[in-house]
Protein backbone atom coordinates (compact mmCIF):
# COMPACT_ATOMS: atom_id res chain seq x y z
CA UNK A 1 0.00 0.00 0.00
CA UNK A 2 2.74 2.10 1.06
CA UNK A 3 5.00 1.43 -1.83
CA UNK A 4 2.01 2.05 -4.57
CA UNK A 5 1.52 5.43 -3.02
CA UNK A 6 4.86 6.47 -3.49
CA UNK A 7 4.84 4.66 -6.93
CA UNK A 8 1.66 6.84 -7.59
CA UNK A 9 3.33 10.18 -6.65
CA UNK A 10 6.33 9.38 -8.81
CA UNK A 11 4.21 8.75 -12.05
CA UNK A 12 2.51 12.20 -11.45
CA UNK A 13 5.93 13.66 -11.12
CA UNK A 14 7.54 12.00 -14.17
CA UNK A 15 4.03 12.62 -16.59
CA UNK A 16 3.92 16.74 -15.43
CA UNK A 17 7.61 17.03 -15.66
CA UNK A 18 7.82 15.50 -19.20
CA UNK A 19 4.84 16.95 -20.26
CA UNK A 20 6.57 20.60 -19.60
CA UNK A 21 10.00 19.78 -21.20
CA UNK A 22 8.81 20.36 -23.86
CA UNK A 23 9.31 23.76 -23.12
CA UNK A 24 12.88 23.16 -23.80
CA UNK A 25 11.90 22.54 -27.26
CA UNK A 26 9.92 25.64 -27.68
CA UNK A 27 12.54 27.84 -26.13
CA UNK A 28 15.36 26.20 -28.09
CA UNK A 29 13.31 27.34 -31.91
CA UNK A 30 11.97 30.42 -30.16
CA UNK A 31 15.53 31.39 -29.38
CA UNK A 32 17.50 30.21 -32.75
CA UNK A 33 14.35 32.04 -34.69
CA UNK A 34 15.37 35.01 -32.75
CA UNK A 35 18.89 34.97 -33.29
CA UNK A 36 18.62 34.25 -37.04
CA UNK A 37 16.01 37.18 -37.28
CA UNK A 38 18.11 39.63 -35.03
CA UNK A 39 21.62 38.85 -36.28
CA UNK A 40 21.44 37.98 -40.51
CA UNK A 41 17.75 39.82 -40.80
CA UNK A 42 18.98 43.02 -38.87
CA UNK A 43 14.55 42.44 -37.97
CA UNK A 44 14.32 41.43 -33.90
CA UNK A 45 10.98 40.49 -32.71
CA UNK A 46 9.32 41.84 -29.76
CA UNK A 47 8.37 38.79 -28.35
CA UNK A 48 11.46 36.56 -27.89
CA UNK A 49 12.02 37.63 -24.39
CA UNK A 50 8.95 37.28 -22.90
CA UNK A 51 8.60 33.89 -24.77
CA UNK A 52 11.90 32.66 -23.12
CA UNK A 53 10.51 33.69 -19.71
CA UNK A 54 7.36 32.34 -20.07
CA UNK A 55 8.67 29.11 -21.10
CA UNK A 56 11.70 28.75 -18.85
CA UNK A 57 9.60 30.23 -15.60
CA UNK A 58 6.98 27.10 -16.58
CA UNK A 59 9.70 24.66 -16.91
CA UNK A 60 11.50 25.67 -13.61
CA UNK A 61 7.82 25.93 -11.62
CA UNK A 62 6.73 22.55 -12.91
CA UNK A 63 10.00 20.27 -13.09
CA UNK A 64 10.57 20.86 -9.54
CA UNK A 65 8.51 17.46 -7.92
CA UNK A 66 9.96 15.68 -11.00
CA UNK A 67 13.64 16.37 -9.84
CA UNK A 68 12.91 15.45 -6.63
CA UNK A 69 11.59 12.52 -7.50
CA UNK A 70 14.33 11.54 -9.29
CA UNK A 71 16.72 12.56 -6.42
CA UNK A 72 18.19 14.96 -8.63
CA UNK A 73 18.35 18.49 -6.87
CA UNK A 74 21.63 19.54 -5.95
CA UNK A 75 23.20 18.73 -2.38
CA UNK A 76 26.80 19.06 -0.70
CA UNK A 77 27.07 15.28 -0.50
CA UNK A 78 30.76 14.88 0.36
CA UNK A 79 29.85 13.72 3.82
CA UNK A 80 26.16 12.01 3.04
CA UNK A 81 27.34 9.19 0.75
CA UNK A 82 29.51 8.19 3.70
CA UNK A 83 27.54 7.62 6.07
CA UNK A 84 25.08 4.30 6.33
CA UNK A 85 21.22 4.38 4.39
CA UNK A 86 19.61 4.78 7.96
CA UNK A 87 21.70 8.00 8.77
CA UNK A 88 21.17 9.71 5.69
CA UNK A 89 17.38 9.11 5.84
CA UNK A 90 17.26 10.49 9.87
CA UNK A 91 19.23 13.27 8.09
CA UNK A 92 16.97 13.51 5.32
CA UNK A 93 13.52 13.46 7.51
CA UNK A 94 14.67 15.95 10.28
CA UNK A 95 15.17 18.25 7.29
CA UNK A 96 12.00 17.75 5.49
CA UNK A 97 10.27 18.67 8.47
CA UNK A 98 12.56 21.80 9.51
CA UNK A 99 13.00 22.97 6.22
CA UNK A 100 11.41 21.85 3.18
CA UNK A 101 7.72 21.28 4.17
CA UNK A 102 7.93 25.01 6.02
CA UNK A 103 9.22 26.21 2.77
CA UNK A 104 7.05 24.79 0.39
CA UNK A 105 3.60 25.12 1.90
CA UNK A 106 4.80 28.69 2.43
CA UNK A 107 5.29 29.03 -1.31
CA UNK A 108 1.82 27.69 -1.85
CA UNK A 109 -0.16 29.62 0.04
CA UNK A 110 2.18 32.82 -0.96
CA UNK A 111 1.92 31.50 -4.95
CA UNK A 112 -2.08 31.20 -4.77
CA UNK A 113 -2.40 34.87 -3.76
CA UNK A 114 -0.21 35.95 -6.41
CA UNK A 115 -1.15 33.85 -8.91
CA UNK A 116 -5.07 35.01 -8.19
CA UNK A 117 -3.93 38.60 -8.31
CA UNK A 118 -2.29 38.41 -11.36
CA UNK A 119 -4.64 36.37 -12.94
CA UNK A 120 -8.03 39.16 -11.37
CA UNK A 121 -5.75 42.12 -13.20
CA UNK A 122 -4.92 39.58 -16.16
CA UNK A 123 -1.08 40.39 -15.51
CA UNK A 124 0.45 41.50 -18.38
CA UNK A 125 4.94 41.48 -19.18
CA UNK A 126 6.09 45.35 -18.45
CA UNK A 127 9.08 43.72 -20.18
CA UNK A 128 8.49 44.52 -23.92
CA UNK A 129 6.19 46.79 -25.73
CA UNK A 130 3.85 43.77 -26.93
CA UNK A 131 2.52 42.99 -23.69
CA UNK A 132 1.93 39.41 -23.24
CA UNK A 133 0.09 37.87 -20.79
CA UNK A 134 1.63 36.93 -17.81
CA UNK A 135 -0.62 35.56 -15.37
CA UNK A 136 -0.92 31.93 -16.30
CA UNK A 137 2.67 31.43 -15.70
CA UNK A 138 2.40 32.96 -12.12
CA UNK A 139 -0.77 30.50 -11.57
CA UNK A 140 1.62 27.72 -11.61
CA UNK A 141 3.79 29.31 -8.92
CA UNK A 142 0.74 27.27 -6.50
CA UNK A 143 0.50 24.42 -8.64
CA UNK A 144 4.10 23.61 -9.07
CA UNK A 145 4.62 24.11 -5.32
CA UNK A 146 1.69 21.93 -4.31
CA UNK A 147 3.68 18.97 -6.67
CA UNK A 148 6.49 19.53 -5.26
CA UNK A 149 5.07 19.22 -1.44
CA UNK A 150 3.25 16.22 -2.59
CA UNK A 151 6.27 14.24 -4.30
CA UNK A 152 8.12 15.60 -0.65
CA UNK A 153 5.24 13.01 1.08
CA UNK A 154 6.80 10.41 -0.98
CA UNK A 155 9.74 11.46 -0.04
CA UNK A 156 9.83 11.45 3.54
CA UNK A 157 8.00 7.76 2.74
CA UNK A 158 11.38 6.82 0.96
CA UNK A 159 13.02 7.88 4.24
CA UNK A 160 10.74 6.42 6.59
CA UNK A 161 11.22 2.97 4.99
CA UNK A 162 15.13 3.35 4.91
CA UNK A 163 15.05 4.27 8.47
CA UNK A 164 12.81 0.84 8.87
CA UNK A 165 15.13 -1.39 6.66
CA UNK A 166 18.03 0.20 6.28
CA UNK A 167 18.18 0.83 2.75
CA UNK A 168 16.89 3.18 0.41
CA UNK A 169 13.59 2.10 -1.45
CA UNK A 170 13.73 2.27 -5.49
CA UNK A 171 13.15 5.40 -7.61
CA UNK A 172 11.82 5.20 -10.99
CA UNK A 173 14.39 5.96 -13.48
CA UNK A 174 13.52 7.02 -17.30
CA UNK A 175 17.36 8.39 -17.48
CA UNK A 176 20.76 7.43 -16.73
CA UNK A 177 23.65 9.71 -15.60
CA UNK A 178 26.86 8.90 -17.92
CA UNK A 179 28.82 9.05 -14.76
CA UNK A 180 26.53 5.86 -13.67
CA UNK A 181 26.70 4.03 -17.09
CA UNK A 182 30.54 4.44 -17.46
CA UNK A 183 30.96 2.91 -14.18
CA UNK A 184 29.27 -0.11 -14.85
CA UNK A 185 30.43 -0.51 -17.55
CA UNK A 186 34.48 -0.28 -16.17
CA UNK A 187 33.08 -2.73 -13.26
CA UNK A 188 31.37 -5.36 -16.24
CA UNK A 189 34.99 -5.13 -18.30
CA UNK A 190 37.04 -5.43 -14.99
CA UNK A 191 35.09 -8.54 -13.84
CA UNK A 192 35.30 -10.13 -17.38
CA UNK A 193 39.01 -9.82 -17.37
CA UNK A 194 39.20 -11.35 -13.43
CA UNK A 195 37.59 -14.23 -14.73
CA UNK A 196 39.42 -14.42 -18.17
CA UNK A 197 42.25 -14.53 -16.10
CA UNK A 198 41.50 -17.54 -13.79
Amino acid sequence: MVSRLVYGIDQLSRMVGHAFAWCIVILTFGTSYEVFVRYVLNDPTSWAFDMSYLMYGSLFFMAGAYTLSRNGHVRGDFLYRMWPPRVQASVELILYVLFFYPGVLALTLAGWSYGAEALKIREVSVNSPVGIPVWQLKLLIPFGAALLALQGLAEVTRCILCIRDNRWPPRLHDVEELEDVLIEQHAAADKARQEGAK
